[in-house]
């Protein structure tokens, strides 16, 4: 009877080992993840729903994880996310090194993204990208940052309306600086144009003098910091006549009309470019740029403004960090779903598009089309370029031209420095907020010509009543350290 008694026990205890071994790989662990919209104003949030748990059906056989989705337009976005993030309710989230608050500089300082440096060797997503990327997203030798594989060199374009590069017969090929544009604005203004030079509220002097200088701190806010490429230098831009140039030939624009003050004030929105209310604009130089066709929803045409580059930031343009409020199984977990998602297509594509038939469709060819108001995102800040669909229109080998856009840029002569900001972090933040008094100003052509000189003399008087010479001086000490270590 005891023999009897025990084998029963014995039968018992494995039944429920094995019971707990099941539940255990059941178990799934579930991850806060934060995105941007970028190609909607505002996301549906009942569609996002949809996708999440789209998405946590089709990985539900693949990976122990579980995601919740969170998906916020881009003119709230760092205000929210970095709200969720004070609160801890992130576990996962969408970066750039150019955007503010969240960016990839000011995450780092504060502690508050997870050093994944010793999760990522053998796993799929390591795996999924050559180890240079890796490399070049590394802060003080160690990977806190996740980058999308897309185009990760830096250059820009000129952006043309191509209906109205048609009707007007321009030669865009004969614009190679930015003074080439005005006959082309006449012609807009005449046209009636609301933007005949559309900025998107965006500083350009940072991207249009991308070849004069390397503007290593990937913040415009703090663009007045910079290495001069023909010097290898560290040198205060705003004193150069290239900025003056720039911010006098705005202020003329402005003057003339071509610059609506709707750009000055940010009451154009990241989906004016999909209007028919602007002419000229600048673009981001991809490997495929007929992906601006399907993101503004009408053809443009581009022309190169700038040369590429490899720099310290150029790879983090998109990329994700796990928060480091994260446990060791979250972060874990985190991987663990880039990591399907760098190469699965059909995750890729959900997590991008959103739901096929819904969102979006295949055409014929096997390309998407078709994609709707709800859910819309691009694949330069959903997943990696070797893995999403193309959509139509973009050519079959997308992937393969990325990999040599990325091959064929020049190496910048700052790559690789990183700037350390701790002993004069205050002076920094004290210059970086005067730049939206003074510096966004003059680049946006809220400055008339005549007033620029005057307007930036006040501007580096109140740079320098912040400490800027103190932070330049740190500047200069450790990147004269960095390059001749």
């Amino acid at each position: 009877m005891n023999k009897k008694i025990v084998s029963l026990l014995l039968v018992l205890c494995m039944m429920l080992s094995a019971f707990v071994v099941t539940a255990s790989a059941e178990e799934k662990t579930v991850i806060n993840v934060y995105r941007c919209t970028f190609n909607l104003a505002n996301p549906d949030s009942d569609q996002v729903k949809k996708v999440e748990a789209a998405i946590n059906e089709y990985i539900a056989d693949k990976i122990n994880v579980e995601i919740t989705l969170t998906d916020i337009g881009s003119g709230e976005y760092t205000d929210k996310a970095n709200l969720a993030l004070a609160n801890n309710e992130i576990n996962l989230l969408w970066t750039a090194s150019w955007e503010s608050v969240i960016g990839t500089n000011d995450l780092v300082p504060a502690n508050a993204v997870y050093d994944i440096t010793d999760l990522l060797p053998g796993t799929a997503l390591y795996e999924s990208m050559a180890e240079g990327q890796w490399e070049a997203t590394k802060y003080d030798g160690r990977n806190y940052f996740v980058p999308v594989y897309k185009d990760n060199v830096e250059g820009y374009d000129f952006m043309f309306r191509a209906d109205l590069v048609e009707k007007y017969g321009w030669d865009v090929s004969s614009v190679e600086k930015l003074a080439d544009l005005e006959p082309m604005l006449a012609d807009a203004k005449a046209e009636g144009l609301k933007y005949p030079f559309l900025t998107q509220k965006t500083a350009m002097f940072y991207r249009w003098y991308i070849d004069s200088f390397d503007f290593f701190t990937a913040d415009a806010n703090t663009n007045f910091f910079a290495v001069d490429r023909a010097t290898n230098e560290v040198v205060d831009t705003i004193q150069t006549p290239e900025y003056a140039e720039f911010c006098k030939l705005m202020g003329d624009w402005a003057e003339k009309g071509y610059i609506s003050e709707d750009d000055a004030t940010k009451v154009t929105t990241d989906t004016t470019t999909q209007t028919q209310d602007w002419a000229i604009s600048w673009w981001t130089d991809i490997p495929v740029n007929a992906e601006a066709n399907n993101r503004y929803g009408q053809d443009v045409v581009m022309q190169p403004a700038t040369n590429r580059y490899a720099h310290s930031t150029s790879a983090l343009g998109s990329c994700y960090a796990v928060t480091a409020n994260s446990t060791e199984e979250q972060a874990k977990a985190a991987i663990d779903f880039l990591g399907l998602l760098y190469t699965d297509s059909k995750l890729a594509d959900l997590y991008t598009f959103g739901i096929e038939g819904e969102d979006y469709n295949y055409d014929e060819n096997g390309q998407v089309t078709d994609k709707g108001d709800k859910y819309n995102h691009s694949m330069w800040e959903s997943a990696s370029a070797t893995i999403v669909t193309p959509e139509a229109g973009e050519p079959e080998n997308k992937a393969d031209l990325y990999i040599d856009f990325n091959g064929s840029a020049e190496t910048s002569v700052a790559a690789g420095f990183r700037f350390d900001k701790s002993n004069v972090e205050a002076q920094y933040s004290a210059c970086s907020n005067l730049f939206e008094q003074y510096g966004f100003a003059l680049e946006n052509g809220a400055v008339p010509a005549d007033a620029v000189e005057d307007y930036i003399a006040q501007y580096q008087a109140d740079l320098d009543g912040a400490g800027y010479q103190d932070v330049l001086a740190e500047f200069q000490s450790q990147y004269d350290a960095w390059k001749n270590a």
